[in-house]
């Protein structure tokens, strides 16, 4: 079966006042769908077809462009989708709350170190927080549609939570100022389902 665009877990609205209804319309609708669509034809007919997404990431020919650009646009988004949502916020709890700490001092020290991430990634791309086997934490960002999922981005682990810096993420609402959209994503973050990531990874 080809990919297919997941569904928003909530409404285009629903992030609102942090991420605006259009963006995400946009967002979803064109950019998302877009990434689908040309992963699927990118892996028609090839050894690939029929593989999970981590499978394919995972040993990925990073000199695959449609596949590397594609497949990680699909990717990061289906992530970027689940690990928000209209009551998220707050910070994280358990076993994920305690590697946190002990990897950055404390949630403030954990935000400030993210948003540092996210806001110095040079033009496109995203932020992560990614897990290694045995629970501890770390923070990296990667360019354009990469992943830590990918061999060699230098960015190891199993990510649990990213955030895209791509321009046409967050450019309606706010423009150049990418450090407010930073700021607002905190207020949107799912901590239960990245626990649950983190649970099911470490």
């Amino acid at each position: 079966m080809p990919f297919e665009l997941p569904s928003l877990p909530y409404a285009h609205d629903a992030l609102e006042p942090h991420i605006d209804a259009r963006t995400m319309e946009i967002h979803h609708g064109k950019h998302h769908n877009g990434y689908t669509t040309k992963l699927n034809a990118a892996i028609a007919g090839t050894e690939l077809e029929g593989k999970s997404i981590d499978t394919i990431l995972t040993n990925l020919d990073m000199s695959n462009g449609a596949v590397r650009n594609n497949g990680g646009g699909f990717y990061n988004h289906s992530l970027f989708w689940s690990i928000m949502s209209p009551d998220g916020g707050g910070s994280p709890s358990g076993e994920l709350g305690n590697a946190i700490d002990e990897a950055f001092d404390s949630y403030d020290g954990f935000k400030e170190k993210f948003s540092a991430s996210a806001g110095t990634r040079f033009g496109s791309g995203w932020a992560w927080l990614c897990v290694h086997k045995g629970g501890k934490v770390e923070i990296c960002s990667t360019p354009n549609q990469d992943n830590p999922l990918m061999p060699g981005v230098g960015c190891g682990g199993y990510p649990i939570l990213g955030l895209d810096v791509w321009e046409h993420a967050y450019y309606l609402n706010y423009q150049n100022r990418r450090p407010d959209y930073v700021s607002a994503f905190f207020n949107v973050i799912n901590w239960d389902k990245v626990n649950e990531l983190y649970a099911a990874s470490k």
